[in-house]
């Protein structure tokens, strides 16, 4: 009797012991996962997600550059698992998506140079080198407080410009050099064609004054002038091809000669001055346009429009590869490129590009165009950085 009572209260006792751990065990915090080296993400390009911790050494400007000042733009940062480290074989390139960039990116934050921050998104090549794209979070490492504009959300936001990584820049995303320019080309053949005609209508959208809408801002002046004046007389504005349309000699024909992406609206003597000059430093400062410069084989645009003119060109240069039946377009480092479909000076407009970034007249010129008249974007004003990786 005394076994059998002895039996019941080892069972019970046996039972109690097992729910008492078991719900100790469910009350057991989980732990969380220690964040992978640089070293360790490097070696993990699965695309899987993890957090890396490391320390920020620069930004990535192409698959084996990494600046240390006078950062470019937002949307990049290099990691590393020392402050000091110089070798790109040894760093992870970090996409900076747009909810991230005024926190995390180097232009607006170069203090950020040598800290040591948590990055946590998929594990895959950027820059055609050992990446972490599309991330979810940021963070100082050793319990230093995220920034509020931090968010967990990995799909930006529609209608804004500069925000389309994860739709219509996905398949470039990651990618450098030739293969870069390949996807970008694809991604941005596919547009609606406008004729000649209609591109007074479009320019006096995608130009208009923000300060007036019954004017446009002109290029290369700067100047505001009413919509209205448009035409050929010499106070009057009037369309001009940045890209020259003698350069592959394509005209006004619906294509490249109608393409709103590098028409501009112009002072009728300003577009006459510049004709069809390649783009280069120096000459005699234009009269009717103070500030840009001009030989007798190129134009300086002022300061404020040189990076614009370069990304036009850039633009020209990846849309128009010859295989729709267009000329094939293309920068080289001349200038006098006559007829030819080139244009010029590689050099120059490499410099231009970094020295004026994208405005927020350009971005949202480039998204009128999207949204209302061609539904094609210009890349190189959402990634300008992207110069660099395609022309080094």
């Amino acid at each position: 009797m005394l076994k059998s009572r002895a039996t019941g209260w080892n069972a019970v006792g046996l039972l109690v012991v097992a729910a008492v751990v078991a719900v100790a065990v469910q009350a057991a915090p989980a732990t969380a996962a220690t964040p992978l080296t640089v070293a360790q993400a490097i070696a993990q390009q699965t695309g899987a997600s993890a957090t890396v911790r490391g320390y920020v050494v620069g930004q990535p400007t192409a698959t084996t550059t990494v600046v240390r000042s006078n950062f470019p733009t937002d949307y990049a940062l290099a990691l590393a698992d020392t402050a000091g480290e110089t070798s790109t074989s040894k760093m992870v390139y970090v996409q900076i998506t747009a909810s991230f960039r005024a926190a995390w990116g180097l232009k607006t934050n170069p203090s950020l140079l040598g800290e040591r921050i948590d990055v946590t998104g998929p594990l895959g090549a950027y820059f055609s080198h050992a990446g972490l794209t599309a991330p979810t979070a940021f963070a100082l490492a050793g319990g230093g407080t995220t920034p509020p504009t931090t968010t967990t959300t990995t799909t930006p936001p529609t209608g804004t410009p500069g925000d389309y990584d994860g739709t219509y820049y996905k398949n470039a995303i990651g990618k450098s050099g030739t293969a870069l320019r390949t996807s970008l080309n694809q991604i941005i053949t596919p547009q609606t064609k406008l004729t000649y005609d209609q591109v007074w209508d479009a320019l006096k959208l995608t130009d208009q004054d923000p300060a007036n809408s019954n004017n446009v801002i002109l290029l290369y002046s700067g100047t505001s002038r009413a919509k209205s004046l448009n035409g050929g007389n010499p106070d009057d504005w009037n369309r001009e091809h940045v890209w020259a349309k003698s350069h592959g000699d394509f005209g006004t024909a619906t294509g490249p000669g109608t393409d709103v992406h590098h028409l501009r609206p112009t002072d009728v003597t300003v577009n006459s001055n510049r004709g069809n000059k390649d783009f280069d430093l120096g000459g005699t400062q234009s009269t009717e346009a103070p500030g840009n410069y001009t030989d007798a084989d190129s134009w300086e645009p002022r300061n404020a429009d040189k990076g614009d003119v370069a990304r036009m060109i850039f633009y020209m240069a990846i849309r128009y590869e010859g295989a729709d039946g267009f000329p094939n377009l293309e920068v080289n480092n001349s200038v006098g490129n006559g007829s030819n479909p080139y244009i010029g000076k590689l050099s120059v407009l490499k410099q231009w590009n970094t020295q004026d970034p994208p405005s927020t007249f350009e971005k949202r010129r480039n998204q009128v165009i999207y949204d209302t008249f061609q539904h094609n974007r210009n890349p190189f004003i959402d990634h300008p950085e992207w110069v660099a990786s395609i022309w080094g």
